[in-house]
């Protein structure tokens, strides 16, 4: 009997692969759609939470990974995360939306006006697009509009040079002003400013906007650098917490499906883009859960380390177990602590 399933290779049924296989043993999970060159590829980076692990990963592995916002030296090493150095190539510290990657290009690049540009907390005043970089805050409003006018000078100098843009879908779940002109990291209240449900929404993202989101981004970036490619990927990472109705682990199915969903029409549409599936390899039933911390939210340094050799080892063709796992190893164990995450904090005002 000829079936269209007849010739399939084994990596397309299940009893073959995930049945059996060990939870490592990702090899097969990743084809590359383009090789970046670590030579001569300059690679920007963006995105949630668990896309410092992502760069990080690719610095030490060679890559030429740019950071327009290098650590001033009066700030110890020690230190640098905190203030929002050395997590991605500029300090806008986590993108956990796309409408907010798409806002900042545009904010840049366009001169796009946000409403309420600047936090305060306790007589201290924050970016309100970026309100974790400076964990003491400002002296003032205009000092803060001072050095966001630098940084975005900066994004446009890191977008001007990047060849591959490498951006980590976090969340679709953001918080707006009520006209939703502007969309903020994180709830106002949380690190600074104050909610006011007069003039904050919620809003949860859609399928589509989320898609034309990136498609904005992606013109937007191409039309500096017609060459530029896009490497993208959905962050494992569940919800710390939905202000949706819902149970937070429905939110979470919800907000990475659309994601996951996001992705794929994007490989689809785009020859330029590519996906890598650190989603499904953290989350992968394989693994039996044991890629998350005992929270079930935080992923482990093992599950960190199966999913950026696996994407190593794709790139250089090389097997997970050589260079790719030596370049692994030199970064250390990358955990929960060596990650800063502005949502996280949301677990505050859970009730005992």
């Amino acid at each position: 009997m000829i079936s269209p399933y007849s010739d399939a290779p084994a990596k397309a049924f299940w009893r073959n692969t995930a049945a059996r296989r060990e939870s490592e043993d990702t090899s097969d999970f990743f084809t590359p759609r383009f090789i970046i060159d670590r030579e001569t590829a300059k690679v920007a980076t963006a995105g949630s939470c668990f896309a410092q692990h992502v760069g990080r990963s690719l610095k030490v592995a060679g890559y030429r990974v740019l950071d327009v916002e290098a650590l001033p030296p009066a700030i110890p090493q020690a230190l640098a995360g905190r203030f929002g150095y050395q997590m991605y190539s500029a300090r806008y510290g986590n993108i956990y939306t796309v409408r907010q990657m798409r806002q900042l290009l545009e904010e840049a690049f366009d001169g796009r006006e946000l409403a309420e540009p600047v936090w305060e907390n306790g007589g201290r005043f924050h970016d309100a697009q970026r309100p974790g970089v400076d964990p003491g805050g400002l002296g003032s409003p205009e000092e803060v509009m001072l050095h966001r006018a630098y940084h975005l000078g900066q994004v446009r100098k890191l977008f001007s040079q990047a060849d591959v843009f490498v951006f980590t879908l976090g969340l679709t779940e953001a918080w707006m002003d009520r006209a939703k002109t502007t969309v903020y990291p994180t709830a106002p209240g949380t690190i600074a400013g104050c909610f006011d449900p007069g003039r904050h929404v919620f809003h949860n993202f859609r399928f589509n906007e989320t898609f034309d989101d990136f498609v904005a981004v992606r013109d937007r970036l191409k039309a500096i650098n017609p060459d530029m490619k896009f490497l993208i990927t959905v962050s494992p990472v569940p919800l710390t917490a939905t202000a949706t109705d819902e149970h937070v682990e429905v939110a979470t199915s919800r907000s990475k499906s659309t994601l996951r969903a996001v992705c794929a029409e994007l490989y689809d549409a785009f020859e330029d883009v590519d996906y890598f599936p650190s989603y499904e390899i953290i989350t992968a039933q394989a693994a039996r859960g044991g890629y998350f911390e005992r929270n079930l939210r935080s992923v482990t340094s093992e599950g960190v380390g199966v999913a950026m050799r696996t994407f190593l080892a794709a790139q250089t063709g090389q097997q997970a177990g050589g260079s790719a796992a030596a370049a692994e190893d030199e970064a250390g164990p990358q955990t929960e602590d060596d990650v800063i995450c502005e949502e996280v904090l949301l677990e505050g005002f859970a009730r005992k």
